[in-house]
C-alpha cells in the first residue's frame, strides 16, 4: 500500500514550473510540526489541513496537505513549515497555485536563492525551502502570491520505523496556530504478521483526547482525529486553537520471522531476559554556556537517571569545563548511599569557564580501563560513557578530528560511547560521529520545557542492556546476501533485523542459530522458519553467577513461548514440556532450612522430594525483577525429566547443526 496520490490535475493540462529546494538538515525527533507561523499573516484563510500516514510492515509513508487562500488585498509571501523525522527522506513536494503545479527540485543553495529572487522580482509565483534552528529545525517553504490566490501544499516523506522501549512510535506534532474548518489526521497501520497492541497516549487536553478514534483488527488499525471547528477552540467563544501538541500512536507487532518469494526476514527481540549489569561514566559539560535552564534540566534528569541504577551497576560522574573533575576517581556500586552523594555533588555544580571535551573523555575511558584491568567489575557487564554537552571544545585539544582519533584509539571493543547534544549551538555532527565510531548513538536534546524528559527518555533506551556480541547465523549454503548479522548490544525494548535470500533446497525449513552473551553468559533465541510462515522459537539461557558466590550455582534455563505450535508427538528435553505435565503437591512440611519448606511432588507416576524457594521473575520488572515462589526439584531433575540428564548432553552447543 503506497501513499495516496496528490490532488487531481485541472481538466485542462496545467503548466508545470520548478519549485526550488535548498538542502536542509532534519530533526532527530520523530514528529511533524506545523509551526505557529505556518501562515504568517492574518489576512489569509486556512481552508483545510490534513496529515495521513500509511504504515506497512514497519515502513511509514506520510503525507501533509494544506489548502489556504490569500484573502488580503495585496500580494504577499505565505510560509509553510513542517518538521520531519531525522531518518526520513522526502519523496515529493508540490504546490498548486491557482491551478498551476509547482514541482520540487533540489538546487545548490546560492543558485536556488538567486532563482527565487529573480522570480519574485518579476512578480511570479515561486517558492524556496530553507531551515530554521529555532525552536526546531524545520522544512520551510515560502511562496509569493497575488491576492485571491488559492494555494495547496503537499509534502510526502517516508521513514523506517524503529522499535524502542518495547513499541514502535509514530509521532506527529500538530500546531496549526489557528482554527481550521477541515482538520483531520489519519494513521493506517498494516502489519501482515499481526498487531499486538495499539495505543494513543493522551497528549492533548481531555476533550481532544476523547476525539481520537481507534479501530483495530488482527492485522490492521486505523486511527482518526477529526475535531470540528468548535471542538478546536480553547474555550466556547475563543478564537485560539487548542490543537497544540504531539499526536502519538504507539504499537507493537506479533514478532515473527518470514520466508516469502525466496527471501527471509528474521526479527530478533527476545523478552523476559534479566538485564546486564552496567558500568557507566557520566561526562557532563559544566562550561559557562550551560548556565541557567540547561544546567537545571540536566540536574533534574540526572536525579531520575541515578535513581534507576541498581546495586549491581557501577558508575561515576565526571564534570568538565576548562578543567576536569571526578566525583569519584573509581567506579562505585550503585548503592543508595553512593547515589545520594552523587546527587548532592551534581546539585552543587555551578557552570562557568571553557569546554575541554578531549581531556574529559580521556579521563572517562581511563576510568573504565582501570576498573576492567583490576577486576573491579563483572566481566559480563556492559561498559559505557554518556557524554552530555552543549558546545564545541574551546580548551585543550580543539581539533575535532584529533579528538575523534584519540577516543577511538583509547576505547576498547567492549566500551560504548553515547552522546547527547543540548541546544542548537552544539556541533551535533561531531557528537554523532564520535558515538557511531564507538558502538553508540547520539541524540540532540532541545533546551526547552521538556529537555529533562528528553534526557530521561534517551537514557531509558540504553539503560537495560540484555545481550552482548549477538551473532545470527544460518547453515552453510542455505542463504545468501545476508544483511548485518552481528550486533554489539541488544537493549530491552529494541529489535534486531536480519534479512537475505534463501538458496534453493530440498528442505522447506530454514534454521537460524543465535549466539550472544547475557548476564549470565551464552544465549543460544534455535529458530526453525518454515515456508508457510510458522515459527517455532526456543530460548536457552546458561545462567552463570560470580565464581565466588556463596550460594547460587550456574544453571540452564529453557524458555518456550506460550503460544504452543508443537505437535503432540514431539519429545526430547524441550518437546516433553511443550505441554505442561500434571503435577500435584502435598505433604508440605518444614525443611532443614526454616525458611524453605519441603513437600512431595507427584508427576509422571513418580514421587519426588521438592523444596520451596525464591526465584527472580523479570516479566514485569525487567531491571530488578520480582521474587516469586518456586518448587525446586533435586537430583538434576531425576523423575521429572524423561530418562537421565546425561541423555541430553551434547559435546558443544552448536553441534546439532552438523546433524542437519
Amino acid at each position: 500500500m503506497g501513499p495516496p496520490r496528490g490532488p487531481p490535475h485541472p481538466r485542462s493540462p496545467p503548466k508545470f514550473n520548478h519549485f526550488f529546494l535548498i538542502p536542509f538538515p532534519t530533526n532527530p525527533e520523530n514528529f511533524i510540526k506545523i509551526c505557529p507561523e505556518l501562515f504568517e499573516l492574518y489576512d489569509i484563510t486556512v481552508k483545510s489541513y490534513r496529515v495521513e500516514s500509511h504504515i506497512t510492515s514497519r515502513f511509514a509513508h506520510t503525507t501533509v496537505r494544506s489548502s489556504v487562500v490569500n484573502s488580503g488585498t495585496k500580494a504577499q509571501s505565505i510560509g509553510f513549515n513542517v518538521q520531519i523525522p531525522k531518518r526520513a527522506f522526502i519523496t515529493n513536494f508540490t504546490m498548486n497555485v491557482n491551478g498551476i503545479i509547482f514541482m520540487g527540485s533540489v538546487k545548490e543553495k546560492t543558485v536556488a536563492r538567486n532563482l527565487y529572487a529573480q522570480a519574485r522580482a518579476r512578480g511570479k509565483a515561486a517558492g524556496i525551502v530553507r531551515y530554521s534552528t529555532i525552536p526546531l529545525e524545520t522544512f520551510k517553504t515560502e511562496v509569493h502570491v497575488p491576492p485571491g490566490s488559492n494555494i495547496e501544499f503537499e509534502l510526502h516523506y517516508q521513514e523506517m520505523m524503529h522499535r524502542r522501549l518495547g513499541f514502535y512510535e509514530h509521532v506527529l506534532y500538530l500546531q496549526p496556530g489557528r482554527l481550521v474548518p477541515h482538520l483531520q489526521v489519519d494513521v493506517h497501520i498494516l502489519e501482515p504478521k499481526g498487531i499486538a497492541m495499539v495505543e494513543t497516549p493522551n497528549t492533548f487536553e481531555a476533550q481532544l483526547a476523547e476525539l481520537i478514534k481507534v479501530t483495530t483488527s488482527k492485522d490492521k488499525a486505523h486511527i482518526v482525529f477529526k475535531p470540528t471547528l468548535q471542538q478546536q477552540r480553547k474555550c466556547e467563544n475563543c478564537t485560539d486553537s487548542a490543537i497544540d501538541g504531539i499526536f502519538t500512536v504507539k504499537y507493537d507487532v506479533v514478532r515473527d520471522s518470514n520466508v516469502s518469494d525466496g527471501h527471509f526476514v528474521h526479527f530478533f527481540a527476545p523478552s523476559n531476559l534479566s538485564p546486564l549489569p552496567k558500568n557507566i561514566v557520566f561526562v557532563i559539560d559544566v562550561s559557562g554556556s550551560m548556565w541557567g535552564v540547561k544546567m537545571k534540566q540536566t540536574v533534574e534528569a540526572m536525579q531520575a537517571i541515578l535513581d534507576d541504577l541498581t546495586i549491581d551497576d557501577h558508575f561515576s560522574v565526571i564534570d568538565f569545563n576548562h578543567n576536569v573533575r571526578c566525583w569519584s576517581d573509581e567506579l562505585v556500586p550503585g548503592s543508595s548511599i553512593q547515589i545520594a552523594d552523587a546527587k548532592r555533588y551534581i546539585q552543587n555544580i555551578k557552570p562557568n569557564g571553557g569546554t575541554n571535551i578531549n581531556e574529559a573523555l580521556m579521563r572517562a575511558v581511563q576510568m573504565l580501563i582501570k576498573a576492567s584491568n583490576h577486576g573491579l567489575i563483572d566481566p559480563r557487564s556492559v561498559s559505557m560513557i554518556i557524554l552530555v554537552s552543549d558546545g564545541d571544545p574551546t580548551v585543550g585539544e580543539i581539533k575535532l578530528s584529533t579528538i575523534q582519533k584519540n577516543v577511538k584509539r583509547m576505547m576498547r571493543e567492549e566500551f560504548s560511547l553515547f552522546s547527547l547534544g543540548i541546544g542548537f549551538d552544539v556541533d551535533y555532527d561531531f557528537l554523532e560521529r564520535i558515538a557511531m565510531e564507538n558502538r553508540g548513538i547520539a541524540q540532540r536534546i532541545y533546551a526547552n520545557h521538556d529537555a529533562a524528559e528528553q534526557l530521561r527518555t534517551f537514557y531509558s533506551q540504553v539503560s537495560a542492556p540484555l545481550l552482548r556480541r549477538i551473532t545470527i547465523q544460518f547453515p552453510e549454503d542455505s542463504v545468501s546476501d545476508v544483511t548485518q548479522n552481528q550486533f554489539d548490544k541488544f537493549f530491552s525494548g529494541s529489535e534486531l533485523v536480519v534479512a537475505g535470500k534463501v538458496l534453493p533446497s530440498d528442505s522447506n525449513t530454514l534454521t537460524g542459530f543465535t549466539t550472544a552473551s547475557a548476564v549470565s553468559a551464552a544465549h543460544n533465541d534455535t529458530t526453525d522458519i518454515t515456508q508457510d510462515g510458522h515459527l517455532l522459537d526456543v530460548t536457552v539461557l546458561l545462567h552463570r553467577v560470580w565464581k565466588k558466590h556463596p550460594v547460587n550455582v550456574d544453571f540452564l534455563g529453557i524458555y518456550i513461548p506460550t503460544d504452543n505450535l508443537y505437535s503432540p508427538l514431539v519429545h526430547g528435553l524441550i518437546g516433553q514440556f511443550s505441554r505442561e505435565p500434571e503435577v500435584s503437591i502435598y505433604d508440605i512440611h518444614a525443611g532443614a532450612d526454616p525458611l524453605k519448606k519441603e513437600a512431595t511432588m507427584e508427576v509422571k507416576g513418580n514421587r519426588l522430594l521438592v523444596t520451596r524457594g525464591w526465584q527472580k521473575d523479570y516479566r514485569n520488572d525487567k531491571k530488578r525483577g520480582s521474587d516469586v515462589y518456586c518448587w525446586f526439584i533435586h537430583n538434576s531433575g531425576k523423575g521429572f525429566i524423561d530418562g537421565h540428564y546425561t541423555d541430553y548432553i551434547v559435546p558443544h552447543l552448536n553441534s546439532f547443526l552438523q546433524m542437519h
